[in-house]
């Protein structure tokens, strides 16, 4: 999916949300236990539940690769379901990748080629040459950690050089020497709040994919009325708010109620704009 195609998708849809398919069998309900495959059949409930209020999934790989096989063979399912029955919505692997040259490589080559994901999140730490393997693969995305919402973030992102320059703010303007707004995102978390601003003072066109909306306690509002720009410019992620909102045999279809009432307060603030 090009920038083109998300936007037209945002526009269709009166959404800019992302559902983060954080599958943690300890929370989810006992119905699906029954079933041959639980982790994919409680993520294929979910999606159909709220694909018609989103544009975006995010598969969180932690959450799979800690059931060992049957857990990533849970999350190549998940990925191949979306693209089948759900074509329009990007595929976001959470997966925060990021290594010398080489190794990336083979990461880009596995979530690029092999699972054929839209986009991945990575991490900046080691530089250009961890990051720029991903940003070869034409139709792609690389989200880079930018500004992050748990409170460790101020052990390292915020911190000031001597001119009072932030660490994340280095972070986005040297990173957009490497990938261009067609091809490169940035993780920002919702509990920054007014930290947008200084964000897109740095990256005014870029797409922000937004954690910390809900249940970590991120504004919606504060979070459109700062980062929102002329094309929308934000996915807005919620998890556990939507996948893990009832636990009983009508999980699915109160998943998809809380997702319609994220997408609704989204419509009014793309309203407000007059996107």
């Amino acid at each position: 999916m090009n920038r083109e195609e998300l936007i037209r998708q945002i526009k269709q849809k009166k959404s800019f949300l992302c559902v983060g398919l954080d599958t943690d069998p300890k929370k989810m309900p006992q119905c699906v236990f029954d079933l041959h495959d639980p982790i994919f059949e409680f993520n294929k409930a979910i999606i159909d539940a709220t694909a018609p209020y989103c544009v975006a999934y995010k598969p969180n790989l932690a959450f799979y690769e800690a059931y060992g096989l049957k857990g990533l063979e849970a999350f190549v399912k998940t990925c191949e379901y979306l693209k089948e029955s759900h074509p329009h919505h990007l595929i976001i692997a959470d997966a925060k990748r990021g290594d010398i040259g080489n190794t990336s490589q083979m990461y880009a080559r596995t979530f690029f080629d092999e699972y054929d994901i839209n986009a991945l999140t990575v991490a900046p730490y080691m530089g250009e040459d961890s990051v720029t393997p991903f940003l070869q693969y034409e139709g792609k995305w690389v989200v880079l950690l930018a500004l992050t919402s748990n409170k460790g973030s101020y052990d390292f992102q915020l911190m000031e050089d001597a001119q009072g320059e932030r660490l994340f703010e280095k972070v986005i303007k040297k990173s957009q020497e490497w990938g261009t707004i067609d091809n490169m995102m940035y993780v920002v978390g919702a509990t920054q709040g007014r930290m947008f601003e200084d964000i897109r003072k740095l990256a005014p066109d870029h797409f922000l994919l937004v954690p910390g909306v809900g249940a970590q306690g991120g504004s919606l509002h504060e979070v459109c009325e700062y980062g929102m720009n002329k094309d929308c410019g934000l996915l807005v992620n919620s998890s556990r708010g939507i996948i893990y909102a009832s636990n009983d045999d009508h999980f699915a279809e109160i998943a998809g109620n809380k997702a319609r009432e994220l997408q609704q307060e989204m419509a009014e603030e793309l309203k407000r704009i007059g996107f």
